[in-house]
């Protein structure tokens, strides 16, 4: 904790912002001395990370995920290898202690991809004249605005959240300080029985509607969240609807879909242990093989040490993993065709494991190699899954 002004002085200036003395006090009681991690020399802060301790959705189900936050050091220190040896120190940590991925919102995306993250999704932002937004419809329920009721949204969350892969599991304390922050409105849609089934954040500023999230479990809440956005048609010129899952479906069922339309890719992901991840997973299984599926795999990862070999991944008749480390064989290498082994790297399998992208597109690509009929094997056995995370850290 006597290291907290430090950290908090180091912050400040990567990061480029100032707290008020009542701020700094603030974020004083929300720190957590052991979720931080610095380099130290005599006694001087030079570089440091946070690690927070998450949950994510994989396959409608909650996995362990260590989230990187806060990576800084000070400009006459970097690039000397300070946040290689941080990134190394908590990844080894997690490994310990059984987490299945780390995610990290990147400042350059080829830095962190060196340490074997990879971009796990992307987002899409809409930019919509109010006289382009949806049709308003007859409601056949309700709208409520600035409804606070953490557990009602969180509900609604999770059941919109668990259908993706990579979004993450929110407690009252997730909500409380980094979802509903005071300049920020709700407004939940109701059934005509009362039941709530979807919800809006948003806010307004400067005769613009922005839309932090937007959930909804059916195409009737949607519109009825639509409804009431248009209703702000006198007070605002546009919406930006902001942190949208990358299958939503909105510009084509707007009568003139020709808005402004951005994909954005968003944060990174990397898989802890590949062995435990692949023991989590449920791959596919009816009518594919009448008998257990054996593949080998090469797999690379130079910063972690205990994924890096040549793997046998066996998956049983039920769609259950699991990767047994095989000898080394001194005439398998990289790309050969000849060899009965798929070779990836561990961004690569981060991306197809996570599903935001398939064994074909990265055997295309050579991201992917080995067997074709390997490729197609694992085509079938991995779900088509999507990715989304509407939260940041």
């Amino acid at each position: 904790m006597d290291e907290f002004e430090a950290g908090l002085d180091l912050s400040e200036y990567a990061f480029q912002y100032k707290l008020s003395e009542e701020h700094r006090e603030a974020h004083r009681g929300r720190f957590v001395p052991e979720r931080n991690w610095g380099v130290f020399e005599e006694n001087e802060l030079l570089a440091k990370l946070t690690l927070l301790p998450l949950q994510l959705y994989m396959q409608g189900q909650p996995v362990l995920m260590g989230g990187i936050a806060g990576v800084a050091s000070w400009p006459e220190k970097r690039r000397s290898g300070l946040v290689s040896r941080l990134l190394s120190n908590v990844l080894a940590r997690m490994n310990e202690q059984g987490y299945s991925f780390s995610c990290l919102h990147p400042f350059s995306i080829p830095f962190y991809r060196k340490f074997g993250w990879e971009v796990y999704t992307d987002y899409k932002k809409y930019t919509i004249p109010v006289n382009q937004f949806p049709s308003k419809r007859s409601l056949s329920g309700s709208i409520k605005r600035d409804v606070k009721d953490i557990a009602l949204l969180n509900r609604l969350y999770e059941a919109f959240a668990s259908r993706y892969n990579g979004t993450l599991l929110r407690n009252e304390r997730w909500w409380t300080y980094n979802v509903l922050t005071p300049e920020r409105h709700t407004a939940v849609y109701y059934s005509e029985t009362g039941e709530p089934e979807g919800y809006i954040l948003y806010r307004i500023e400067n005769r613009e509607l922005t839309v932090h999230e937007f959930v909804f479990l059916h195409e009737t809440a949607r519109q009825g969240l639509w409804t009431y956005l248009s209703n702000h048609d006198s007070m605002v010129t546009q919406a930006v609807i902001d942190r949208v899952p990358s299958n939503d479906l909105l510009p084509f069922l707007l009568n003139d879909p020709r808005c402004k339309q951005e994909v954005m890719p968003y944060f990174m992901a990397r898989i802890v242990n590949a062995a435990t991840l692949i023991e989590q997973y449920r791959f596919n299984s009816l009518g594919i093989s009448e008998v257990p599926i054996q593949m080998k795999l090469r797999l690379r990862d130079d910063f972690a040490a205990w994924n890096d070999g040549l793997w046998l991944l066996e998956i049983s008749l039920e769609g259950l993993g699991k990767l047994q480390r095989v000898a080394e064989e001194n005439n398998i290498t990289k790309g050969d065709p000849a060899e009965d082994v798929l070779d990836c790297d561990i961004q690569t399998l981060t991306a197809l494991m996570l599903g935001y992208k398939r064994p074909l597109e990265l055997y295309a690509c050579g991201k992917l190699t080995g067997p074709l009929y390997d490729v197609e094997l694992l085509e079938r056995l991995l779900p088509i899954q999507q990715t989304a995370l509407m939260d940041f850290f």
